[in-house]
């Protein structure tokens, strides 16, 4: 009966699809309507999902939970990693990128736990993908890698998702300016496209307009518009039979991108237009949020307001949904948390192995002992076999001595590595953005506050302008386009006005932290503060550095309760320390190769004792030598000092300004620990 109701319904969903369906779709329902088992109908319901991938989303979703509800109601494990994987892959195409990772990480899971090499493979590639969507390109290319690996141990026939991958490990080394790699992989992705005969019978289709429009990408690089063009066409052809809307709608984008830059705004704006449409029938919010930016910045060079709001509209909807900072920071969060779990995995197979190990040693004594035992009993006459019997027996104990020193040893360590593990907990990452400097504060002062004013001056003038069109317009119809319009810029002016008053509010935070001089004491929460500094700290070498991302982890302890300090002085230093903290992790970030996948980490930690409160900054940057720890706080030690005197500056102001101490530990290539001990006693906070 439930078969019968699932063919009815895959009927019904045939026949509303239409020509949305890819050439592979209607040999896999042939296959799904004389399957044997529950199984094979599971693997064929999440290839049937794959061949809507480009071209009808509401297809995609309806087969992969049909297919999922019944792998799990036959606990069918590879058969629901499969189908959670086309729901990600939904997700990520419609701009949710954190759930999207969510479902990915799941489905890798029920992938490794089923053995489905070509699962898991794909499940990596996915991935890479939703960090490719957001021009991070080092996580994608340590996902990308991962699934080469998986498919070339694969050995399968269908090469159209090795192609894929090989396409977008090209495509990541363009972002990251490295054309030589990029030319390599993609021209190897377009010989296995050529030479590849089984793409036909793929429930992926034909990579071929994906391979071509990167490859265009690439010329435009190298200096050949004219050969990019031409790449960009035949990807729009070549997706045509395939139905991929996708592709072509970023073929369509690198066209009207490429225009724009040959400073050809009507090419730019017709092939904007047709990528925009092609983007938004998916719905596709990558090539929505690129399109609408290029319509809008065109528009509004024409100096054609109408159309410019129009598109501005659609791009920070767009945007929201695409780059929402709350999504962002569940996104950082899910892919911290899968590094952690797969650097568990990784020790645990470590530590298994060396009790393995182990084991075999303590076996081998065993057997020693029992041989030697053995030997001594049968040739208690003879006297020269008892004497080199007994230097035997001194021989293997001193060795089991050895051995068991270097088990407790290991074990020791393996310990105490799991704990600092432990210790390692990932919080928030984004905060609001600012800059730490009184200039740049000053600077934006009197422009933000003539702002306000003339957009309150506006607002007041939009007010009284509708008044008077209303009593000197008579006909009905032009009166309501021009209020409409009256209408449209009082709002805009309104936003103004309540933008100006944010900015406004975020200068004068800016200049109570540049005021010189100590200021008197308030009473404030620490725990606050230094997470507050921490954050602006963060957000101030990111503005330098486009491409920089840590994980902050904050352990601070509720004990430390509100105390009387001098917010300016302990805020530059904290904000001294902080940067030498981020400034450590990014240049480790900036040598580390892709395939080490390493994470920049900034750990806070406070704590409260009987008499102090202790603040400890740590990172897992490059490290100190002995002889650079040696002069950490020292102004201009040696001739061939570094000018940069925050962590001096931080050391007069805790030791001196308010009789505390600081001190640090460091081990290169490991990181740096910041103690901060402060004689601060706490105050009951008040109502």
């Amino acid at each position: 009966m439930i078969r019968r109701f699932l063919v009815l319904g895959l009927l019904g969903l045939l026949a509303s699809s239409g020509r949305a369906q890819s050439p592979q779709t209607r040999p896999l329902y042939r296959a799904l309507q004389h399957a044997s088992s529950d199984t094979a109908r599971v693997l064929l319901l999440a290839d049937l999902a794959a061949t809507y991938r480009y071209s009808r989303f509401d297809s995609v979703q309806w087969y992969a939970r049909q297919g999922l509800a019944l792998a799990r109601r036959i606990g069918y494990t590879k058969g629901e990693g499969r189908c959670l994987s086309r729901i990600a892959l939904l997700l990520g195409e419609r701009g949710n990128l954190p759930q999207a990772l969510r479902v990915d990480l799941q489905a890798l899971r029920l992938n490794e736990a089923s053995h489905d090499l070509e699962g898991t493979a794909r499940t990596l590639n996915q991935t890479g993908l939703l960090y490719f969507a957001l021009d991070d390109y080092r996580p994608s290319l340590h996902y990308y890698f991962r699934a080469r690996r998986l498919y070339q141990q694969a050995h399968t026939q269908d090469t159209s998702q090795l192609i894929s991958v090989l396409t977008n490990l090209g495509a990541s080394y363009e972002g990251l300016h490295r054309y030589d790699s990029a030319a390599f992989f993609l021209r190897r992705a377009w010989q296995l496209t050529t030479r590849a005969r089984s793409l036909s019978r793929s429930c992926w289709g034909n990579p071929a307009p994906y391979v071509l429009r990167e490859l265009g990408r690439l010329h435009v690089a190298q200096g050949q518009p004219e050969t990019a063009l031409r790449f960009y066409r035949r990807s729009v052809r070549s997706a045509s039979p395939e139905n991929d809307r996708r592709s072509a709608s970023r073929s369509y984008q690198y066209m009207a991108e490429l225009y724009q830059a040959r400073q050809q705004p009507d090419s730019s704006i017709y092939y904007a237009r047709k990528a925009l449409a092609l983007g938004q029938s998916l719905p596709f919010m990558v090539g929505i949020v690129r399109n609408s930016k290029l319509l809008t910045q065109a528009f509004r060079q024409r100096q054609q307001p109408d159309s410019t709001l129009k598109y501005m509209g659609l791009l920070l909807m767009a945007q929201d949904s695409l780059h929402n900072p709350r999504r962002i920071k569940q996104l950082d969060a899910l892919g911290f948390a899968e590094q952690q779990r797969l650097r568990q995995l990784e020790e645990e197979r470590r530590a298994f192995a060396g009790q393995v190990r182990t084991a075999a040693l303590l076996a081998g004594v065993g057997v020693l002992l029992l041989v030697s035992m053995l030997l001594s009993r049968s040739n208690r006459r003879q006297q020269r076999t008892n004497r080199h019997l007994q230097s035997l027996n001194q021989q293997v104990t001193h060795q089991a001595r050895e051995l068991t020193a270097q088990r407790d040893h290991l074990a020791r360590t393996l310990q105490e590595l799991k704990i600092a593990q432990s210790q390692l907990v990932l919080r928030e990452k984004m905060a609001s953005l600012g800059e730490l400097m009184a200039g740049v504060a000053h600077e934006i002062q009197t422009p933000v506050s003539s702002v306000r004013k003339f957009a309150a001056i506006s607002a007041e003038l939009c007010t009284e302008l509708r008044q008077e069109v209303g009593r000197l317009i008579e006909r009905p119809y032009e009166r309501e386009l021009l209020d409409e319009m009256l209408q449209n810029l009082l709002q805009n002016q309104t936003r103004m006005l309540q933008f100006a008053q944010r900015a406004d509010s975020i200068v004068r935070g800016m200049l109570e932290y540049s005021q010189e001089g100590s200021g008197p004491r308030q009473l404030t929460r620490l725990n606050d503060l230094t997470e507050e500094y921490l954050r602006l700290t963060y957000h101030d070498v990111r503005a330098k550095n486009r491409y920089f991302t840590a994980a902050l982890l904050l352990r601070l302890d509720p004990a430390v309760d509100s105390v009387q300090i001098v917010r300016q002085d302990i805020g530059r230093a904290l904000a001294g320390v902080f940067s030498a903290a981020l400034l450590a992790v990014l240049q480790r970030q900036a040598d580390a190769e892709p395939e080490e996948g390493y994470i920049p980490q900034v750990e806070l930690h406070t704590r409260r004792l009987a008499d102090d409160v202790e603040i400890r900054v740590s990172d897992n940057g490059v490290g100190l030598s002995a002889e650079a720890l040696a002069t950490l706080f020292q102004r201009f030690p040696t001739p061939d000092a570094p000018t940069d005197l925050s962590l001096p500056l931080s050391y007069d102001l805790i030791t001196k300004g308010l009789g505390g101490q600081l001190t640090a530990t460091s081990q290169p290539g490991r990181g740096t620990e910041y103690l901060i001990t402060l004689r601060l006693p706490a105050q009951p906070a008040t109502a």
